[in-house]
């Protein structure tokens, strides 16, 4: 029989469900996610573990990605002993700068895990000025 010896973890579904937050997905810290810089990539990781792929929506309008998953609900009957794991629809948006090309981002799924491949735009990359230099006359300014 599986005994569970966490009181705050009780008082802390108590409180979700007097307070709001109705134990789905809505909540950040239940998907969470990794956000670095590779070169000229932005790469960002999602915890979706126990997530069915074609359960998995990823939108992208202007610089605004949002993605949504869903959990369904346990369909047995049988009594349940520990129910930690959320369950439901939920979804996560970021907000992108314009530096980012969101045009050509690529996302892939393994393992439980949404990985999401945005390359930077290619007018936000370091680039070099060339300076040229002229002989031209020179104008004086009279007042």
């Amino acid at each position: 029989m599986l005994m569970r010896t966490d009181p705050f973890r009780e008082l802390d579904r108590l409180t979700r469900q007097v307070f709001g937050g109705s134990g789905t997905l809505a909540n950040p810290a239940v998907m969470p996610m990794d956000a670095w810089r590779e070169g000229d990539t932005f790469v960002v990781q999602f915890d979706l573990p126990g997530v069915d792929p074609s359960a998995v929506d990823l939108d992208v309008e202007r610089n605004v990605v949002t993605v949504r998953a869903e959990r369904p609900a346990r369909e047995d009957t049988d009594q349940m002993l520990a129910a930690e794991r959320p369950r439901g629809t939920f979804s996560r948006q970021l907000v992108l700068g314009d530096n980012l090309n969101t045009d050509a981002i690529e996302a892939s799924y393994d393992a439980g895990v949404l990985t999401l491949r945005i390359p930077v735009a290619e007018q936000a990359k370091p680039r070099k000025i060339q300076i040229s230099t002229g002989q031209g006359e020179r104008q004086a300014i009279n007042s």
